[in-house]
């Protein structure tokens, strides 16, 4: 399906939109794009109106000349909103860097929300060791191109052995991966190696909040996200079987049935 594009402080955002009622706005990972929502923009249309956001210099959005940061991205998601006249608050949800995306929105528009979803993500900046691997990233990025860090990336970003287990799901991973260029890219990792710390923001989080993890997560092991969901009050933690860092992915139809159970729950309640 052709993406929908939405002119916001001059750049053009590209976004799906499927569904009706409460909605839902989902927040892609480092350096994916609005595609890896697929399966759940398909899945949940029956239960709201999901939109999928591609932040500026990913998939079909234009770069801009803005500074990256977890704060720019979570205005540009918060400019889409506006852009559709959506005032009500959203339920959120970002998988890893869309989680620190997340974490930037709830600090900046927490009106605008009304239950988060935080997908293979931390709330922890980033230490010494990973600020380096970001360094190293990004001068991999510079001397071989996007396909070098890319390729480093995609054994680790599934399930082990995923790779000769289910070769048609790596290539469509990697595919997204390679859309994104060089400049986004090395945003990207910047805004990764400088955002900032959100452990002391989750206890402040007041909406219902569902934490969803692969259980064989090789980047992010799952006892990050056991220590969010137990730092944030009330919420829920969703351990994936079978599924590394993009469980959406990996195992589409059990990730919405979480989500869909989420969604139904809160909605019911009148809590959202």
């Amino acid at each position: 399906m052709p993406a929908m594009q939405a002119q916001i402080d001059g750049i053009s955002l590209a976004y799906d939109d499927r569904g009706s009622g409460r909605p839902l706005l989902l927040v892609h990972g480092y350096p994916l794009s609005r595609r890896m929502w697929a399966p759940q923009v398909a899945g949940l249309a029956a239960t709201a109106r999901v939109l999928a956001i591609d932040l500026p210099g990913h998939g079909d959005s234009s770069i801009g000349d803005h500074p990256v940061s977890m704060d720019s991205f979570a205005d540009a998601c918060a400019g889409l909103l506006d852009a559709l006249g959506i005032q009500e608050p959203v339920v959120l949800g970002g998988l890893s860097m869309g989680g620190y995306v997340a974490f930037a929105f709830w600090r900046r528009h927490p009106q605008r929300v009304a239950g988060l979803i935080l997908a293979a993500t931390r709330a922890g900046a980033d230490s010494p060791e990973a600020r380096a691997g970001r360094e190293t990233a990004m001068g991999t990025a510079r001397r071989a191109g996007v396909e070098a860090v890319v390729d480093s990336m995609l054994p680790k970003l599934l399930a082990p052995g995923a790779l000769e287990t289910r070769p048609s799901l790596a290539a469509e991973v990697r595919g997204i991966m390679t859309r994104t260029p060089l400049a986004a890219m090395l945003g990207d990792l910047m805004a990764l190696r400088d955002r900032t710390d959100s452990t002391t923001t989750l206890a402040t989080i007041t909406v219902p909040t569902l934490v969803v993890h692969g259980q064989s997560d090789q980047l992010i092991p799952v006892a990050e996200a056991e220590r969010t969901a137990g730092s944030i009050p009330g919420a829920e933690l969703v351990r994936i079987d079978q599924a590394g860092h993009l469980p959406n992915l990996e195992q589409p139809e059990a990730v919405n049935t979480a989500l869909r159970a989420f969604l139904t729950r809160w909605t019911a309640t009148t809590s959202l």
